[in-house]
């Protein structure tokens, strides 16, 4: 049970840094008013997102269903990096927005 915890807490760990990559590019895209691609990186950076929080969704779900999970420190880790990569989702988007109201 453990190795399959911490194979699905390095799942959610790759993903979602991959995903707060993306949307940290995005950024500097949109600084540079290359809107068309920061908007391509948001695209790429959710697909990574979904895998991430698919893989933590899983560990929901098998806890709801009765199955104990250990709180481990790989574990609260990946839980942080997940919210951490969301909020740079949120962030990238108004970079965006706020960046497309300064080149108009």
């Amino acid at each position: 049970m453990m190795e399959g915890m911490e194979m699905t807490c390095f799942e959610i760990i790759s993903n979602v840094g991959m995903a707060r990559g993306s949307y940290i590019e995005a950024i500097d895209l949109a600084t540079e008013g290359r809107f068309e691609e920061a908007e391509a990186k948001i695209e790429e950076g959710n697909t990574f997102f979904a895998k991430g929080h698919d893989a933590h969704t899983d560990l929901v779900q098998k806890e709801a269903a009765g199955e104990r999970t250990e709180i481990i420190l790989i574990l609260v880790h990946a839980e942080d990096q997940l919210m951490s990569a969301e909020s740079f989702k949120i962030l990238a988007e108004k970079f965006i927005a706020v960046n497309k109201k300064i080149y108009k």
